[in-house]
C-alpha cells in the first residue's frame, strides 16, 4: 500500500519521479529490469562437494518485525513497519563494520553499524509490484554475503546478486523464495514461488536447470545432491533422485 500511494504521488509531482520508492536515506538502486529466467538445460561442471558457509559469525545485531535493526537495546536503523508482511524470523547478516538486512518492505539495505550510515538501499522485487502488483514483498530467505558479492531474495519475484560496494545489481533472476538458499561453485540453488527448483549461474543469472518440487523448502546441498523436503535431485544435472 505505501508503494502504491509513492507511486501515485510521484506521478502527480510536476518534476516526476524515477522508478524507486526514494524515502529512505542512502544511495538507492533502480527496481531491476524484468526478464523471465533463461533455462540452459545443462549439467553444471566442477561442483564441490561441500555448499559455501553462511557468512554471519558472532553478528551482534538483530532486526525486529517493525523493520528496525537493534545492537542491544541502540537503534542502527529504522526503516517502516508493514502490516501485511509474513510471520518470519529474520537475521542480518555481518560484514567488517557493515549489517545487511531484509526488509518487510522488500529493500536490501547496507548499514554502517558504528556511524549508522546508510550505504546503499536496493529494491528486490519486479517494477509491477510498485504499483500494487504484489500485497508482500518481505525478503524472507536469508541473505548471503559470499566471493564479493550478496545474493538476496524475496516474496516480490525477484532473485538478485548485488555489488556489496554500491548496492548496483549484477543481475536479478525473475523467481521469488520464501526459504533458505544454497551456493556451491558458480551456481545458487533456489527454491523458488513458482514450485520449481532452480540452479542458477551466479555469474549471469541464467538457470543451469529447473526441477519440479513438490512442497518449497530449505535447500540444503551435501555431496553433489540436493535434498528439498523429501525430495533429492542430483545437483549435476537437476534429475530427482527416486
Amino acid at each position: 500500500m505505501r508503494k502504491s500511494i509513492l507511486f501515485a504521488l510521484c506521478a502527480l509531482a510536476a518534476t516526476g519521479c524515477a522508478k524507486h520508492d526514494p524515502i529512505l536515506p542512502g544511495v538507492r538502486t533502480d527496481i531491476f529490469d524484468a526478464g523471465r529466467v533463461k533455462i540452459l538445460n545443462q549439467e553444471i561442471a566442477n561442483l564441490p562437494n561441500d555448499a559455501t558457509a553462511p557468512k554471519n559469525t558472532d553478528c551482534p545485531y538483530r532486526q525486529d518485525a517493525s523493520n528496525v535493526i537493534w545492537r542491544g537495546d541502540k537503534k542502527i536503523f529504522s526503516g517502516f513497519p508493514t502490516s501485511n508482511s509474513v510471520k518470519s524470523v529474520q537475521t542480518p547478516v555481518c560484514d567488517n563494520a557493515f549489517v545487511y538486512a531484509g526488509l518487510t518492505t522488500g529493500e536490501l539495505v547496507k548499514v554502517n553499524g558504528q556511524t549508522r550510515d546508510v550505504a546503499w538501499v536496493a529494491d528486490i522485487y519486479r517494477p509491477s509490484n510498485m504499483t500494487g502488483g504484489a500485497s508482500v514483498l518481505d525478503i524472507v530467505a536469508p541473505i548471503r554475503v559470499f566471493d564479493g558479492a550478496v545474493y538476496a531474495g524475496g516474496l516480490g519475484d525477484a532473485f538478485c546478486r548485488i555489488n556489496p560496494k554500491t548496492g548496483a545489481k549484477k543481475w536479478c533472476a525473475d523467481i521469488g523464495t520464501a526459504h533458505a538458499f544454497e551456493i556451491a561453485g558458480d551456481a545458487a540453488f533456489v527454491a523458488a514461488t513458482d514450485g520449481n527448483l532452480y540452479a542458477l549461474r551466479t555469474t549471469d543469472g541464467a538457470a543451469y536447470w529447473k526441477s519440479p518440487l513438490k512442497k518449497q523448502d530449505a535447500v540444503k546441498y551435501a555431496n553433489k545432491i540436493i535434498t528439498v523436503g523429501k525430495q533429492k535431485f542430483n545437483a549435476e544435472t537437476g534429475m530427482e533422485i527416486k
